[in-house]
């Protein structure tokens, strides 16, 4: 159809462990003498899933395996799934970075990627001529690089460092200028990977900004993010990906429950256990109770509190510690944080040791649905710390029939009174 611009058909890529090409010669001759025939290559018909985390029985990997989608002209679509999923290795084939083993893609219309950090930056060059090298290989003209050059600037707010050689810069400052320049080129397709992660707070919110604005001028986006709450912000579609191959495709709001969801194996998880480790921070256990102590392995009532209980371990003395707790709810929406400063106003100093907390979630809070807990304990005078994310599951059940499809994402009693005048 004339509104498709990429189409993915039968798309596969396959790797060998630790070698380049098929590693021999013979190897090298069996594929051509069957493309030369017209058969299918035959170590086609070999490889594994690409699960990284088993011992294969094979040197072949498949990438992307059997990966088919369409995305239409003013689509967002939001690539989600675990590390080693596949969505790196599948932006760079629609990009061209790399061809597939099989299949065809098809794209209409100018992209513009952004892969990684710096992609196609000389480190020797100032940022100004890194504008001018990065915008020329992304396919703008020398002219519209000068009409844009000020704008592009303004926007990656590295303007004092712009005459001075990129090697020079902060991984966030390359990412800033990277960003800037292939937002700026006015693609038809922009491509971002989680390059975005690399930036602060406020540079992010300036990107998703851009690629709303973009997508609102009826161009399409296509962004790869482990940040759901951006993801759910950003994008209209949801595609999750899983050893290579697409598990799920279509509107968001049912994407991000159903990764979030496959992530626990869609049960409630109460309790985590952690290996030790030579961080010198370390959050060794987390459990959610109930008001008796057990730990939650069931549905709970809106009226009943939680409680959280956390271990952790410091093997050195530390001096400006915070802990902070999140909960997301089922669409990767925050609804609920907690950072111990709020209440305490300063850090605390943690001494070498092994300690407990407790820090009590009151109900009636939140509504009924699922929720996900990310904890963090960190050190802001050295920079180190340790974050849990979207480790804990729980759910609270409905425990009134005029609630079930209550709006908004807490429940707070308030007290109210009517009085005749």
């Amino acid at each position: 159809m004339s509104d498709v611009v990429i189409r993915v058909e039968n798309v596969g890529k396959q790797y060998r462990l630790g070698q380049v090409g098929t590693g021999t010669i013979a190897s090298d001759l069996n594929r051509w003498w069957a493309k030369l025939r017209g058969k299918e290559d035959p170590f086609l018909a070999i490889g594994e899933a690409n699960d990284r985390s088993k011992k294969g029985n094979s040197d072949f990997v498949w990438a992307l395996k059997d990966i088919n989608f369409e995305v239409k002209r003013g689509e967002v679509l939001g690539i989600i799934g675990k590390n080693g999923a596949g969505k790196s290795t599948l932006l760079k084939i629609l990009s061209q970075v790399t061809t597939p083993t099989i299949g065809e893609v098809k794209v209409k219309g100018r992209i513009a990627s952004l892969l990684e950090v710096g992609t196609g930056f000389n480190p020797d060059l100032t940022g100004r001529d890194n504008v001018f090298l990065n915008g020329s290989i992304l396919g703008m003209t020398k002219q519209e690089i000068k009409n844009k050059f000020d704008e592009i600037v303004e926007f990656s707010g590295v303007e004092r460092y712009i005459d001075t050689p990129v090697k020079r810069y902060s991984s966030g400052m390359y990412v800033r200028l990277a960003f800037a320049v292939a937002a700026h080129l006015d693609p038809e397709i922009l491509i971002v990977d989680e390059v975005l992660a690399v930036g602060d707070a406020e540079f992010q919110k300036k990107c998703l900004g851009k690629m709303k604005d973009v997508s609102g001028q009826g161009r399409t986006v296509l962004f790869v993010s482990h940040n759901m709450a951006a993801v759910n912000q950003l994008c209209n579609k949801g595609l999750v990906m899983q050893y290579g191959t697409v598990i799920k495709h279509g509107d968001i709001d049912e994407v991000i429950p159903f990764y979030l969801q496959s992530s626990f194996g869609n049960t409630i998880c109460g309790e985590a256990l952690f290996e030790s480790s030579d961080k010198p921070m370390q959050v060794k256990r987390m459990a959610l109770k109930d008001q008796k102590g057990n730990t939650i392995d069931k549905p709970v009532s809106q009226s009943d509190s939680i409680f959280l209980e956390i271990d952790y371990d410091f093997k050195k003395q530390f001096k400006k510690c915070n802990l902070t707790i999140t909960i997301k709810n089922s669409n990767a929406e925050i609804v609920w944080f907690l950072d111990r400063t709020d209440f305490h106003k300063e850090f605390f100093v943690a001494e070498t040791g092994s300690y407990t907390s407790v820090f009590q979630i009151p109900n009636p809070l939140l509504k009924a649905g699922s929720y996900f807990l990310t904890l963090g304990i960190s050190d802001s005078q050295e920079g180190i710390d340790d974050h849990k994310r979207d480790i804990l599951q729980f759910e609270i059940e409905n425990t009134d029939s005029l609630r079930v499809n209550r709006a908004g994402n807490l429940f707070l009693p308030v007290q109210w009174e009517m009085k005749k005048k």
